[in-house]
């Protein structure tokens, strides 16, 4: 067992935390080349530029109506703290966050822990399921900030954990808890998760794969099936199917009439479930005849953050 100060960062997208951050947010977003090629590489930058510049408006009135911010990076920073609770018993461990699109980034989270006195890393996503446009992405990021800072620094990275005991028993006490606000009545349980481009999985992406593990290791304990579907596509690309508002005109041609939402390849409330399934979707499950209901996320449940501590110490 090494001694010594040892770091954590855990990974994850980013948001804009302001209205006057969105446009900028999104031009990060759009310049990333390893999840959109925008024309040929010359191009990214200026084609992320007039992509952006469009978009914003809508994206800004979306993020409006979820308190004028995300609550990504503050919800991160708490996952942090409580995680580096939770490691305080096992060794001097310091937990920060490095985002993709939005500050802090990973220079700035490197230097946090260089300055803290940390001799070895551990890179750990909070994306439970793998995916090049989301893990991998942030992973490469990292490691170019870690060898232009502290390349001697050891590093290791926790890039997936589908199955992990800790986060699976959370959703599937957060979809029982769910259940029980319909009392008795017939309930469909819809997992949604974050949609991506048919050609990722195609060259291999294991995202979908680690999805069904989840699902399957969950209905294990709920003794419940759910059907799967995908949201946020953007973009004119082929992207996973069914989406989840063609999911939702499904179950109302079938005669559903409740819908238990699980986000289930996201741990931290953001726009995609403030917005997206408690307004968006809810609002169209309305019109179809549904009542929709979502299951609470992760944040900082005391069990998922073991979960993350589990990973750590594994790892180590």
């Amino acid at each position: 067992m090494h001694s010594g100060k040892k770091g954590v960062i855990l990974l994850n997208m980013g948001g804009p935390d302001t209205l006057d951050n969105v446009r900028p947010f999104l031009y990060n977003l759009f310049s990333d080349r390893e999840i959109i090629r925008l024309g040929p590489a010359f191009l990214q930058k200026f084609l992320a530029w007039i992509i952006s510049r469009r978009r914003a408006p809508k994206s800004r009135a979306i993020y409006a109506k979820i308190g004028g911010g995300s609550p990504l990076k503050d919800i991160s920073f708490r996952q942090a703290k409580a995680l580096q609770n939770a490691l305080s018993e096992d060794g001097d461990y310091v937990v920060t966050v490095a985002m993709r699109y939005w500050p802090p980034f990973a220079d700035e989270a490197i230097q946090e822990l260089l300055a803290a006195g940390i001799d070895r890393l551990t890179a750990l996503t909070l994306y439970p399921h793998y995916s090049k446009a989301t893990t991998g992405s942030s992973l490469s990021h990292l490691q170019q900030s870690l060898q232009r800072l502290a390349p001697n620094t050891p590093l290791t990275s926790i890039s997936s954990w589908p199955t992990q005991d800790c986060y699976v028993t959370a959703l599937a006490r957060n979809i029982t808890k769910g259940l029980q606000a319909f009392d008795t009545q017939a309930v469909e349980i819809v997992y949604s998760a974050h949609s991506l481009p048919i050609s990722f999985i195609q060259d291999g992406d294991p995202y979908v794969d680690h999805i069904l593990q989840s699902i399957g290791a969950i209905e294990k304990i709920t003794h419940q099936s759910g059907r799967l579907c995908y949201q946020s596509r953007s973009g004119p690309v082929e992207w996973l199917s069914p989406s989840t508002p063609e999911m939702l005109e499904t179950l109302a041609e079938e005669g559903c009439k409740n819908i238990l939402m699980v986000p289930i390849s996201f741990v931290s409330d953001h726009v995609e479930t403030l917005y997206a399934i408690d307004i968006l979707y809810r609002e169209q499950a309305a019109q179809l005849g549904m009542c929709l209901k979502s299951c609470t996320s992760l944040n900082t449940n005391p069990l998922f953050i073991q979960g993350l501590r589990s990973l750590i110490l594994q790892e180590i």
